[in-house]
């Protein structure tokens, strides 16, 4: 399972946010592939706002990812629970700004 930035536990989910603080980044549309045990593979859409001049009057863009969830590790809030403790992200096609083709993120705990 996935645990997002509210602590809720989530399988499969169509939705995930990955800016909790201002909701800035979103992915979005994902459909998976498959979902086991070790890791997860989805694809959809990172819905990402440009901040241009700033975040509050900024644009929301977005690029077609892929989406894999692994590091499945004990969740400290229900130990009986595994969740994924990594997502990498691969653009497929266009991406952010000053962003790598290839982005990790350490998923919530």
């Amino acid at each position: 399972m996935a645990v997002d930035c509210f602590s809720k536990s989530q399988v499969r989910p169509a939705d995930f946010l990955l800016a909790c603080g201002d909701g800035n980044n979103r992915l979005t549309g994902l459909q998976w592939s498959s979902w086991g045990t070790k890791s997860a593979v989805a694809s959809g859409l990172d819905w990402v706002n440009d901040c241009q001049p700033y975040c509050a009057a900024g644009k929301f863009h977005s690029y077609p990812v892929t989406v894999r969830l692994d590091r499945p590790e004990t969740w400290k809030k229900h130990p009986e629970l595994q969740h994924f403790t990594r997502m990498q992200l691969t653009y497929t096609d266009g991406r952010p700004a000053q962003t790598e083709r290839e982005v990790t993120y350490k998923l919530w705990d």
